[in-house]
């Protein structure tokens, strides 16, 4: 999940300012973005969310 930290990055963002964008908790945008194992699975209201935050298509960040 290291793409949603690069693209947050990238664009200037915190943890914070994506968790609020998103409406997704901070702590749970810190476990994906640390996840090495892909062991978290995000349900698709999720990563819809966070990548209309980023500005960017779910595949660009999940596959």
């Amino acid at each position: 999940m290291n793409k949603i930290k690069q693209i947050r990055q990238s664009q200037g963002m915190t943890v914070r300012n994506l968790s609020d964008k998103a409406k997704v908790a901070t702590s749970y945008i810190s476990e994906l973005e640390n996840d090495k194992e892909n062991k978290k699975n995000p349900t698709k209201d999720i990563m819809d969310r966070i990548a209309l935050a980023l500005g960017v298509t779910v595949p660009e960040i999940f596959y």
